[in-house]
């Protein structure tokens, strides 16, 4: 009672998703005053269809960490829609296989992940089997959860789990405000987080790059990623710009609330690279998937010292690099649909834009008017 009262009194609010056990603890949540200052929503998708409803695709695994953090990021992602203004807000999961009517071959055991826009951490608990019954199981997952939540609220409180010897229970850290950090303090070019909320560095540079400024993220950004992933044959990663050739660098918080749209859900890098010849060599053979509007910049001589020379010269860097262009084509104010033929690029370098037809992606939603009109952007 002391321990949820303690949460119910501090500021973030929670979407809890919870699946084979973990529900003595929203129960205890919701047994004390005050759970409407914590919770936004609970979920208990057991079914198949609806785990896979939740997520967006089907899991590998239903009982494992990586499904467990996939929970958790689009349990951040549901929170951020459904908060009222800027709430801090935390997505908690729980995945797990505990005592049922029917013995169970593998072992009993929970996966609970809470997903902030700092960091992402996830708990793996191995319990001795045969020791408990159902109950016992439930409680000590359901006590675990609290605990998860107390750490993520900043909370010292604990409670006791009674974990015994043949117990095992490891706990792990993805440290995004540290790479963050790193980022802006230029001590890194870029950090990658996966959709399951681990951080890549210096591996596995992605093949297929949207960037933006994601300011939010919409539904134009999801579908020209969808074209482009079909296009290209290779799976879509997006990228923001921490610094901008035409803006101030992003704050760290700015940088962690933007990636953190992406939780449970998509790839996203980010990058200290305001131009393109910047971005192609922290991201060698890689095809950046740019807007018309981006597009026309890239062979702008302003953006290269205001020399034609410099901009030639970075243009056959990036494809001695192995890099490209795809581009999506927009209407202009007259209805005129613009793609990359109209592009005023040199005739040996329009080889490195690509233009997706109009027929496979036209889609004007402004990111501004999207803001102007306190919409949310999309999940």
């Amino acid at each position: 009672h002391q321990l949820v009262q303690r949460i119910h009194d501090s500021p973030p609010r929670i979407v809890l998703v919870t699946a084979g056990a973990g529900t003595h603890a929203l129960s205890w949540l919701l047994g004390v005053p005050g759970a409407s200052r914590t919770m936004l929503e609970a979920l208990v998708p057991y079914d198949e269809a609806a785990s896979i409803d939740f997520l967006g695709q089907p899991a590998q695994q239903y009982v494992s960490d990586t499904t467990a953090r996939l929970m958790a990021g689009r349990a951040l992602t549901r929170a951020r829609l459904l908060r009222h203004e800027e709430e801090t807000v935390i997505g908690l999961a729980c995945t797990a296989a505990i005592v049922s009517d029917r013995p169970k071959r593998g072992q009993h055991r929970a996966h609970i992940t809470t997903w902030q826009n700092e960091r992402v951490t996830s708990y793996h608990l191995i319990i001795d089997k045969g020791r408990r019954d159902r109950e016992g199981e439930e409680s000590l997952v359901s006590k675990l959860m609290l605990n998860a939540l107390a750490t993520a609220y900043g909370l010292e409180d604990q409670l006791d789990l009674g974990l015994g010897p043949a117990d095992t229970l490891t706990i792990e850290v993805s440290d995004l405000e540290a790479s963050a950090r790193s980022l802006h303090d230029s001590e890194i070019g870029f950090f990658g987080v996966d959709g399951t909320g681990h951080i890549r560095i210096d591996d596995n540079v992605p093949p297929l790059l949207l960037s933006g400024s994601f300011h939010p993220l919409h539904d134009g950004h999801l579908e020209l990623g969808r074209v482009a992933s079909e296009m290209m044959g290779q799976p879509i990663a997006f990228e923001l710009s921490a610094h901008n050739v035409d803006k101030p660098p992003l704050p760290i918080p700015v940088i962690l609330d933007r990636v953190a749209q992406f939780a449970g859900r998509w790839p996203i890098y980010a990058s200290d690279a305001p131009t393109f010849i910047g971005k192609a060599r922290l991201y060698p053979g890689t095809t950046f998937v740019i807007g018309f509007d981006t597009a026309v910049r890239v062979p702008m001589a302003k953006y290269y010292d205001n020399s034609e020379q410099k901009m030639l010269a970075s243009l056959a860097e990036i494809r001695e690099l192995g890099c490209h262009f795809l581009v999506a084509g927009r209407a202009d104010k007259d209805g005129h649909f613009q793609d990359a033929s109209e592009l005023a690029v040199p005739d040996h370098l329009r080889d490195l834009f690509i233009a997706i037809p109009q027929d496979r992606f036209r889609r004007d939603i402004s990111s501004t008017e999207l803001r102007q009109a306190g919409k949310r952007g999309s999940r």
